[in-house]
């Protein structure tokens, strides 16, 4: 599958040694020149500082480093027990994400003297202080280690890095009130500026301004070709194509000249069923193109699916999509499929109309319309406004749900859970497969309907659960639901079941 090739940031990292006075700052040097040698071997590219921290001016220098290395990552390490004040000092003052870990002692001969750190009890003051100051910072699971264990951390820090900086850095742009039929995706955008976010709400009517005054741009030309060669033989609707590359060029244009002080954009675009009615087609295929390059459009103005798909995008650097946990799995559909170890009940079909990213379908996927709307809207007549979905398999593999979304009162949740998209024809229509998540009955009981989430769910085409989590946590979503094994009862579960 191919990367997305815009609208992310590039990680710029950053490591700070940090020295308790009490111990010789060569310890610390030295650890940290064994580790700036691992990142080398490994490729990884950072700016190690020169300035050890050891008091609150060496902050203060380092910070200034900081600033002129261009650095908007940082990895701070306890070469030994490190100064606690110092360290969340710096930690404090820098704007951007941080992780915390912590070197291990290097041999059984050095144990004397100047030779040991206790670095493993300096990162306990260390979390203490970042706890006084308020600060969040990404520690690792197992925050102390040797140089190479250092830089896995570190490799596993960046995915979330990315995501923390996409997230600060970023607008949604919203088309259409939210809609009446949808109450699901309607909620408050206050927790939306609190992580950082900036939000941009507009009508249907702008939306058909933009599309109007994009007519004749020489542009379209060239995005009607383009969209020749990605659909091939799928191509089953050539005289619809300028109107979508229209469209593809407006909304691309508009994200352009609004981002304002934000960086990173994604959409949450009204559909139906004025929208066919207005433009003449369905924007399914549009969806789709601008999520392959890194820029999800959500369906149904769902602002908080279009911020949940974009973080799995920034896990995985990959397109993602935003589907309906739709309905359940016919026995008889899954006869003789591999169900990779989960229970019929573990089962769902994710389905939506056709937003996802050709390169996330399988082969074969092809231009059609959309047959609820044009039930809907033309009856018997051939499909004409209802044209433009991209409809195919989901591409078997494994896969991740994410779900951000706003309580009625205003406060963050979320749930995460790893699982596969089943190799099955699902016989149906739409972007759609079968996906198996182990324990996703009790799951879909006892976390989605108990705590009330919409029936949307993004879905990133790789395992990403880690990623995610930490994620969620730097920045500061105080509820991560994931499933329970089997015989690990949620609070709501009925214990005699």
């Amino acid at each position: 599958m191919k990367k997305i090739t815009e609208n992310y940031p590039e990680v710029k990292l950053g490591m700070v040694g940090v020295s308790r006075d009490c111990f010789p700052a060569e310890l610390t040097k030295s650890r940290l020149a064994k580790v700036a040698e691992c990142a080398k071997k490994d490729n990884l590219e950072i700016t190690v500082l020169k300035t050890i921290v050891e008091n609150e001016n060496d902050a203060a220098m380092a910070a200034i480093e900081l600033q002129a290395q261009g650095v908007n990552t940082l990895v701070i390490y306890l070469g030994n027990f490190g100064p606690e004040g110092p360290t969340t000092i710096l930690a404090k003052n820098f704007n951007g994400p941080i992780m915390i870990c912590a070197a291990s002692e290097d041999g059984a001969d050095r144990l004397m003297d100047d030779g040991r750190g206790d670095a493993y009890c300096g990162m306990l003051n260390c979390s203490y202080n970042l706890g006084l100051r308020n600060i969040t910072a990404h520690i690792p699971e197992m925050p102390v280690g040797l140089p190479n264990e250092i830089i896995n951390m570190i490799n596993e820090f960046v995915p979330v890095a990315r995501i923390y900086l996409g997230i600060k850095g970023l607008k949604v742009f919203s088309f259409g009130p939210r809609p009446h039929d949808f109450y699901a995706c309607n909620a408050p955008i206050k927790p939306l500026y609190d992580l950082g976010i900036e939000v941009m709400e507009n009508s249907e009517l702008d939306m058909l301004q933009i599309y109007n005054e994009a007519e004749g741009a020489s542009e379209i030309k060239d995005i009607v070709a383009d969209m020749q060669h990605e659909l091939g033989s799928g191509n089953t609707y050539p005289d619809l194509l300028p109107k979508l590359a229209q469209f593809e060029y407006a909304l691309t244009k508009f994200k352009n000249e609004n981002l304002g002080q934000s960086k990173f954009a994604v959409f949450a675009n009204k559909c139906w069923p004025a929208f066919e009615w207005a433009f003449g087609f369905v924007p399914c295929y549009i969806n789709s193109r601008l999520a392959s390059r890194g820029i999800p459009v959500a369906c149904e103005v769902d602002l908080y699916g279009a911020v949940s798909e974009y973080m799995c995008t920034l896990a995985t650097k990959l397109p993602a999509t935003i589907l309906d946990i739709n309905n359940t799995a016919p026995a008889d559909l899954m006869t003789g499929a591999d169900l990779k170890g989960v229970d019929l009940k573990d089962l769902f079909m994710g389905f939506h109309c056709g937003n996802t990213p050709k390169e996330c379908l399988c082969s074969g996927c092809s231009m059609k319309y959309q047959l609820i709307m044009h039930r809907l809207m033309e009856g018997d007549k051939e499909p004409d406004i209802t044209r433009g979905t991209l409809e195919g398999t989901l591409r078997p593999g494994l896969i991740t749900l994410f779900r951000l979304q706003s309580t009625a009162d205003a406060k963050l949740t979320s749930y995460l859970a790893e699982g596969n998209v089943i190799d099955v024809d699902p016989k149906s229509f739409g972007a759609i497969g079968v996906i198996g998540v182990k324990e996703f009955g009790r799951f879909y009981r006892h976390v989605l309907i108990e705590k009330r989430f919409p029936h949307h769910t993004a879905m990133a085409f790789d395992k990403a659960g880690k990623t995610l989590f930490a994620a969620a946590k730097l920045l500061g979503i105080p509820e991560i639901s994931t499933p329970r094994s089997a015989g690990n009862k949620y609070p709501t579960e009925n214990p005699f079941s």
